[in-house]
């Protein structure tokens, strides 16, 4: 019996939106159709663009911890749906005998052709050059907007993480015209909250959803039915 655990928690709405996608593209009639999870919604784990700006607590040992339970329950494998967290990819992989499904390195086998893409994440993910490093393996060109339009962003994913109901005034117009302005129309939206953020704001695009591919990784490695998607 295949069961998936979810590494969460980082933050919880986004553990959710996961979940909620796991179900919404599994093609189920029945229960016993869908997708056997695990989560551990560890809210505990100590914010990891703090700790990568030199700012915060390490949170290495709180994922490994995370990761030791869900393996020690009997997770199958493990998924995690926060880009940032992926800085410590390799530390919390290497401390479980399951696999470790890579969210990063699932968004870019979606890109095949794509030559360059745009990204909004966490100041954590940019510095910790997260995507690049694995996108360049592809050859796949990253390009994130400057300082300040990347507080705009933060703005935006701390608005989603507060429970704030305002972030129709956060001015994300300008960081996709800058995207548009350099000719790039495949952006990653490389924040677990920003999925729920463009969907609350109904902003339409050629944006990848890094948690809804997710989503699909496990279903697939699940061997459950795949909807239309």
């Amino acid at each position: 019996m295949k069961i998936a655990g979810v590494l969460g928690g980082m933050g919880p709405l986004a553990t959710i939106d996961l979940l909620n996608k796991i179900i919404k593209y599994t093609d189920a009639k029945k229960d016993s159709d869908h997708v056997h999870t695990l989560a551990d919604n560890y809210t505990e784990i100590p914010d990891r663009t703090a700790y990568i700006l030199g700012q915060g607590e390490n949170p290495e040992k709180h994922l490994i911890d995370s990761a030791l339970k869900l393996e020690a329950m009997g997770a199958s494998f493990i998924v995690m749906p926060c880009n940032t967290a992926h800085y410590f990819y390799e530390k919390v992989s290497g401390a479980v005998k399951i696999p470790f499904i890579n969210m990063i390195d699932e968004v870019a086998k979606e890109l095949d052709g794509v030559e360059k893409v745009g990204l909004l994440a966490t100041k954590g993910t940019y510095k910790g050059h997260i995507y690049e490093d694995i996108f360049n393996k592809y050859g796949i060109e990253v390009e994130v907007p400057p300082i300040d339009l990347q507080e705009i962003v933060t703005d935006l994913i701390y608005r989603v993480k507060e429970g704030k109901d305002n972030i129709d005034q956060v001015p994300i117009d300008q960081v996709l015209n800058y995207f548009s302005d350099l000719g790039i129309d495949k952006i990653i939206l490389g924040c677990t909250e920003l999925p729920v953020a463009f969907e609350k704001l109904k902003i339409e695009g050629e944006f990848l959803d890094p948690t809804k591919i997710l989503a699909v990784s496990t279903i697939r490695l699940m061997g459950k039915k795949l909807k239309e998607c």
